[in-house]
């Protein structure tokens, strides 16, 4: 097992120690766990947040091998797609497979943590890492909506100011386009009355006070309203803080940001063949391989793609100018009528390949992530293969 270097080391050291409630905020902060289907099971699912973290390894199952892996390299976090426990439980008995995973995971140090349809749909998630994989240029959401943009503006005293806007910053507020941390400050006058079995910061109970204090705005995706309004209570100096949440209008160029599947277009035209050799030559081996319906010679150009079992989009890809369909996961009587269509040929790759696309950019994300907040960590993206399909005659 890797050594663990305590907190008071670190501490002696100069080095603050990355939390994992620190970790965890940055990867809901990136995969907000509001977008998660209601009937999905996403967040931490074994760990203590105030345990530090020095080594993160992704992967997308958490199954037994990955584990292994985890535990051996000396992990003390496990970022994973897929959930350990998605279904309700009544106990995690270490004589049962998910409950043998979970206690070698504590015994071992090593937390859990689940982005599973909430790392599907945005920006940066599974199917936009997966279109990127097979070279889609200018990958545009397939079905989905434009996020709501809502506006904060807070009032803190100013030396203050600068906590504040980065708290609402790693909470995912200010973020226009390619750019962060975007805000405005003002200037003014705050003033308020303590009134009894108020514990206030500044001022007396009965008194009024007057505090020069900063004016910030910034905006927020509508889905992050908990987590940013959470990170503002959190830090702000106020027992009270005042607070405006507007809801922005969409405006009329407003494009679907997050939503099921991608769809774009190759750099250049290709045959059938050509792009499934491509597609092989992209994705992690399999003993599945890449199955494809349609006339080999057929043109490529757009396509479209979905991650993990995708046959629920099936019917509108058909009303797509997609020449191909890549997903995972399709079953013989659902694809033989889509063909029927004379739509969009299919290719059918391994589930596990097509999710494992992601791991390299949440691994980016995070880095850079806490880079930001000046945190490092040591990070492992897992190349064992979890596709339960192990060999084909």
């Amino acid at each position: 097992m890797f050594p663990r270097v305590g907190a008071p080391t670190l501490a002696r050291l100069g080095i603050m120690p990355v939390l994992l409630r620190d970790v965890t905020a940055a990867l809901d902060a990136m995969y907000p766990p509001s977008y998660a289907d209601s009937w999905d099971a996403v967040g931490l699912v074994c760990g203590d947040p105030r345990q530090q973290v020095q080594r993160v390894m992704f992967a997308v199952d958490p199954a037994p091998v990955v584990v292994d892996e985890a535990l051996d390299w000396g992990a003390d976090l496990l970022v994973v797609h897929h959930p350990l426990l998605l279904k309700g439980v009544h106990g995690v008995a270490a004589d049962t497979p998910k409950g043998r995973t979970l206690h070698r995971l504590v015994r071992g140090g090593c937390a859990l943590f689940t982005a599973h349809t909430n790392a599907d749909a945005p920006a940066e998630g599974v199917n936009e890492a997966l279109a990127a994989a097979l070279g889609l240029v200018d990958a545009r959401v397939i079905t989905g909506d434009v996020d709501g943009v809502d506006k904060l503006v807070t009032f803190v005293p100013h030396e203050d100011a600068e906590r504040v806007r980065d708290a609402l910053a790693r909470a995912g507020a200010g973020r226009i386009g390619d750019y962060d941390s975007c805000s405005f400050t003002g200037e003014g006058e705050g003033r308020f009355r303590p009134r009894d079995g108020a514990s206030p910061a500044i001022g007396r109970v009965g008194e009024v006070e007057v505090v020069a204090e900063a004016r910030i705005e910034c905006v927020l995706p509508r889905p992050l309203r908990r987590e940013v309004v959470r990170a503002l209570r959190d830090v702000h100096p106020y027992e009270e803080p005042a607070f405006d949440l507007v809801e922005l209008a969409e405006p009329p160029e407003g494009r679907a940001s997050r939503g099921s599947g991608r769809i774009g277009g190759l750099e250049r035209r290709t045959s059938l063949r050509e792009f499934a050799e491509q597609v092989r030559e992209a994705l992690p081996g399999t003993a599945h391989g890449v199955r494809v319906a349609g006339d080999p010679d057929r043109s490529v150009r757009t396509v479209a793609v979905t991650s993990g079992a995708g046959d629920f989009l099936l019917e509108t890809v058909l009303g797509t100018d997609a020449d191909v369909y890549v997903t995972s996961d399709l079953r013989h009587h659902r694809a033989g009528e889509f063909l029927e269509h004379e739509g969009p040929a299919l290719v059918d790759v391994a589930h596990w390949a097509a999710e494992w696309t992601w791991l390299p950019v949440v691994e980016r994300k995070l880095v850079q992530g806490l880079a930001e907040r000046g945190d490092t960590v040591d990070t492992r993206v897992s190349t064992t293969c979890t596709d339960p399909w192990t060999f084909r005659l």
